[in-house]
């Protein structure tokens, strides 16, 4: 991905050095509930993020991490990922414009270590980069993008800017009022069927990346060969279907909450290829037809 001469974000908080530093979130069994959550929110597993938060301390006062020093990898991945956050601004700045959707209120990108307090609750690196809208936020540790292709067998610099842009989407789907109105869908339904909303929620934000990624390309000439392999190779890593069969040996389509790999690759590459930002109703289509 070309990023030579690209403008870094200006609203890009960089709490790796303080964030890592207190494991607190409000308390004893409240902080492994909104552990748990934000790992439920992520694909996560509920048996393992439970086991994830006693083994880690989350919620006590007593856990922390080393003192972060910034090493030649880490730097180069900052480096990136406000860049990428950059192009985020630019593409959708001007798809608000374009689409008369009113202001784009440019989120915040905070990159952390460890563990990081948000107006959602506490995150941590276990539950890989997610989105508050009670904050307008997007939060990344980078060990994430470091950790890619031995946890998933994926990465390179336009896969960690794919897993930017569909962050930046659900901010999008936020400024748009359909996070709100989803979840609220979501509530009063059972949990097989809040789930098939999830999964919609999901793919409309791959969509929004490959509108992004489009854009970008078509603004500053940033894709290389190889590039858009290296997303869609992501996107069918990170599948719902894919990760229970390397985790489980098999399938439970019931607990899907972001979409089949053969889905994500498919709106991604819906949105890359014809770059229409208000053409990605993912929620119109029979479930099946996803």
């Amino acid at each position: 991905m070309r990023l030579d001469g690209r403008r870094r974000s200006s609203n890009v908080d960089d709490r790796r050095r303080v964030s890592g530093k207190s494991m607190a979130a409000g308390g004893g069994v409240v902080g492994i509930i909104i552990y748990v959550v934000i790992t439920l929110m992520n694909g996560g597993d509920v048996g393992t993020a439970i086991s994830n938060a006693v083994t880690q301390g989350v919620g006590g006062n007593t856990g922390s991490y080393p003192e972060y020093v910034e090493d030649e990898t880490d730097a180069y991945l900052f480096d990136l990922s406000s860049k990428v956050f950059a192009g985020t601004e630019d593409v959708w700045n001007a798809e608000f414009s374009k689409n008369g959707w009113g202001e784009y209120r440019e989120p915040t990108l905070v990159i952390y270590k460890g563990a990081v307090e948000t107006a959602c609750g506490q995150g941590t690196s276990q539950t890989g980069p997610f989105y508050c809208s009670a904050d307008e936020t997007v939060y990344i540790d980078l060990s994430f993008f470091r950790d890619m292709q031995s946890t998933i067998g994926g990465g390179g610099d336009f896969a960690y800017a794919y897993v930017i842009a569909h962050e930046v989407g659900h901010h999008v789907q936020h400024l748009l009022g359909t996070l709100q109105e989803k979840h609220n869908q979501m509530a009063r339904l059972s949990e097989s069927e809040a789930n098939k909303i999830s999964v919609r929620m999901e793919l409309q934000a791959d969509y929004y990346a490959g509108v992004w990624a489009y854009h970008d390309n078509q603004m500053f000439g940033s894709l290389e060969a190889g590039d858009l392999e290296e997303a869609l190779d992501v996107a069918s890593k990170i599948g719902d279907d894919y990760l229970q069969r390397k985790a489980y040996g098999r399938e439970m389509p019931e607990t899907f909450n972001h979409g089949r790999s053969e889905q994500r690759v498919r709106w991604f590459k819906k949105g890359f290829d014809t770059g229409a930002s208000a053409a990605g109703d993912t929620y119109a289509i029979p479930y099946s037809s996803l």
